[in-house]
């Protein structure tokens, strides 16, 4: 039986970089389906425990996929970023930006799509480091956010329990790359929309698709 409003969930990782390829195709579906699903985005911590460390040491590694990023998506990797890629030392860590995930879905759930692309933005254009807490402050300004309660939330170890939830969920659903999203349309109905990128067109027929298939159930 179909729940009364199926669930888009997007599970991403703030520093992955086809994530942020994936963005605008997130935030087009949002714009067009956000009457139709509710949209859950789920942090998957790419970039935990021995994986932490200085951008140097998988500068390599992203210097050789972003070109295929960029003509495959479109989304441009800013010279910001890139000075940063360079330069080696900021620490990079899934761990804050999954927090201030959590954290914005305390004041605004329903807007979770639109901050993770705010958050990917400040990150691949901006070279943002993600690790900073009041780096987060100019992302919130577009939303009414008291400034004081993001900050005392992302200091807070409920938070921090939260983005540590999210972790497992996506390991629930077995999810091993980025970007991955599934449609839920009961407790236990999901169907997997992509796995990796996939373009906007690929997505609205998949979308499509199993709307027609949950409406004849």
């Amino acid at each position: 039986m179909m729940q009364e409003k199926p669930k888009l969930i997007y599970v991403y990782d703030a520093l992955c970089g086809w994530c942020y390829g994936f963005s605008a195709v997130m935030h087009s579906l949002f714009e067009k389906y956000h009457h139709q699903f509710d949209f859950e985005v789920i942090s998957g911590g790419m970039v935990l425990g021995d994986r932490q460390g200085p951008i140097s040491e998988s500068a390599e590694l992203i210097k050789s996929h972003y070109p295929k990023v960029q003509e495959t998506s479109g989304a441009i990797f800013g010279d910001a970023f890139l000075a940063v890629l360079n330069e080696g030392s900021q620490f990079q860590s899934s761990e804050k930006p999954a927090i201030a995930l959590c954290v914005f879905k305390s004041f605004e759930p329903h807007k979770v799509v639109l901050f993770a692309h705010d958050i990917q933005i400040a990150k691949f254009i901006d070279g943002i480091d993600l690790n900073i807490d009041d780096n987060y402050l100019p992302l919130i300004s577009n939303y009414n956010i008291s400034e004081k309660e993001f900050l005392e939330k992302l200091k807070s170890e409920e938070y921090k329990q939260n983005a540590y939830y999210d972790f497992a969920l996506a390991r629930q659903l077995q999810v091993s790359g980025y970007p991955a999203a599934f449609i839920q349309t009961s407790e236990r109905n999901f169907y997997m929309i992509t796995k990796g990128y996939s373009d906007l067109a690929t997505m609205e027929l998949r979308v499509e698709n199993v709307l027609k298939e949950t409406a004849k159930a």
